[in-house]
């Protein structure tokens, strides 16, 4: 597609033109691939913040979800689901919705000739930022969500706004709403990155060894297996990067930690711990959601017409 101008854009390479309408349908699709997973993996993310924040008692995951579920019922498993599902479809909205906004800017600014010869520095610069803002929006309901999953029962409420309230009321000891950005930003950034990068990497390996043919000739079924299979391992290698900082969440949000540095922490329970503990359930979780999300994402905008992120 060419642009008005006859110039080239980063916003007319698409079977669609990257106007308004165009980000804002983005957006929605991140809120769906996102707000939706996150929230329907509730208990395997109760399961892990608890590994982190107490693993002489929580270890492994199965035991943890027995145990939780023997000492607060089903209903123990779901907890944090309110504002894990509102934080995250804000998350998502800004973190996809964004990344085509920063991407195509990057590019427009870089030319045509930088833009195809620097692609990955494209994809890592427009993750990043965009992630920049997608935190900013998530910080007070992560930080909920974690007070919510990982305090011991009956010690904090676990209502949505009644857990909002409580944040609200006691923000001087918890932080709220910002106190942990800085380590949502060191968790979600890398993350973010390598989630955009390895999946558009992985895409382009794909469509040129894979399925050879231009990628418009498949149909919506196999571009879209793509997209799920591209998801699933960059979020196995995301788990991976940003597991230390995604401990160091948890463990900020634990009553013992009070007022203790984020370096503080990380110096008590270690370098391999923080690494480790919990790394095999997130894997499992991430790399599910990663691939999940990815391909809503997608399933979203190919209904809109959009057609399918990435190619060679």
């Amino acid at each position: 597609m060419t642009s008005p101008s006859g110039k080239w854009d980063a916003r007319y390479l698409g079977p669609v033109p990257h106007d308004t309408s165009y980000y804002a349908k983005c957006m929605l699709g991140g809120v769906l691939a996102c707000g939706v997973t996150h929230a329907g993996i509730t208990p395997l993310d109760v399961a892990k913040c608890n590994m982190q924040v107490n693993p002489a008692k929580y270890n492994g995951l199965m035991p943890t979800l027995k145990l939780l579920s023997a000492e607060e019922g089903s209903r123990g498993l779901w907890k944090g689901f309110g504002p894990t599902l509102v934080g995250y479809s804000l998350q998502g909205m800004f973190k996809y919705g964004l990344y085509e906004v920063f991407k195509d800017a990057y590019m427009n600014l870089a030319g045509e000739e930088a833009s195809n010869k620097y692609k990955p520095l494209i994809w890592l610069a427009g993750s990043a930022s965009a992630e920049v803002f997608a935190d900013i929006a998530l910080c007070p309901l992560e930080m909920t969500k974690v007070k919510i999953q990982t305090s011991p029962t009956g010690t904090f409420p676990i209502p949505f706004g009644a857990a909002l309230a409580q944040m609200r009321a006691t923000k001087a000891e918890t932080r709220y709403p910002f106190g942990s950005l800085v380590p949502l930003w060191s968790r979600q950034i890398p993350y973010t990155m390598a989630k955009f990068f390895f999946f558009e990497k992985i895409v382009q390996l794909f469509y040129t060894h894979v399925f050879t043919a231009p990628k418009e000739t498949y149909n919506k079924g196999t571009q879209l297996g793509v997209t799920f299979a591209s998801g699933y391992l960059a979020g196995v290698v995301c788990a991976i990067v940003s597991h230390p900082a995604d401990s160091l969440v948890s463990l900020l949000g634990k009553a013992e930690n009070k007022g203790k540095s984020v370096g503080q922490i990380a110096s008590e329970t270690g370098v391999v711990t923080l690494a480790t503990k919990g790394l095999g359930t997130r894997v499992i979780m991430i790399g599910t959601l990663t691939g999940f999300q990815w391909w809503i994402y997608d399933t979203f905008k190919s209904a809109m017409g959009m057609g399918t992120t990435g190619g060679k």
